[in-house]
């Protein structure tokens, strides 16, 4: 059963050397798959944006990391409460520092996207493009941790994965190409 209400104060906020440390900032992202004109398909990769509590901007979920749970569970909280999914959290993408807070970034491949959620009254989702993703990143540590993100799948950040057709297949058995975007 998924709670409908988010964790509010900061009376568990864990805290080191006077910064506030946030659980990080996770990046929700799928695949999606699209028919190719050589009979191949495509694999796209979306990725999740959230709009600001006040609605001005869009960026990645993300939120304080507190005493009373670890850091991936944080993570997953926090994509849950912000942006309604659940998914697997991978190997970490980025560590960043300002004056005032340091967090963590990484991915979650999503696996279940929620109608209800409990932010869902103060935020809008939205799944976009990596392209449009790096034009809303609002921070460079933010495109760094979507380029990082991107490298684990293609070796361009440009490029769209496609598995090879059935032809192409008996040259290249079990392989997995990049296709221009």
């Amino acid at each position: 059963m998924v709670s409908l209400m988010s964790r509010t104060g900061r009376h568990l906020q864990r805290y080191d050397n006077g910064r506030r440390l946030i659980a990080g900032r996770c990046i929700p992202y799928r695949f999606t798959t699209e028919k190719l004109s050589d009979n191949g398909e495509g694999k796209t990769l979306e990725v999740l944006m959230i709009s600001s509590q006040k609605g001005c901007s869009l960026l990645f979920p993300k939120g304080g990391w507190e005493k009373d749970e670890s850091l991936k569970d944080a993570v997953r909280r926090e994509a849950l409460e912000e942006a309604g999914v659940q998914g697997k959290i991978e190997k970490r993408l980025a560590r960043w520092t300002s004056k005032s807070k340091r967090g963590y970034m990484f991915p979650l491949r999503v696996t279940e996207q929620l109608d209800h959620w409990p932010e869902k009254h103060i935020r809008e989702r939205m799944w976009v493009s990596v392209a449009e993703a790096r034009e809303m990143c609002k921070y460079p540590w933010m495109m760094k941790a979507l380029d990082q993100l991107v490298s684990r799948y293609t070796s361009d950040p440009g490029q769209t994965m496609r598995r090879i057709s059935p032809h192409e297949k008996e040259e290249h058995p079990d392989s997995l190409q990049i296709a221009p975007h």
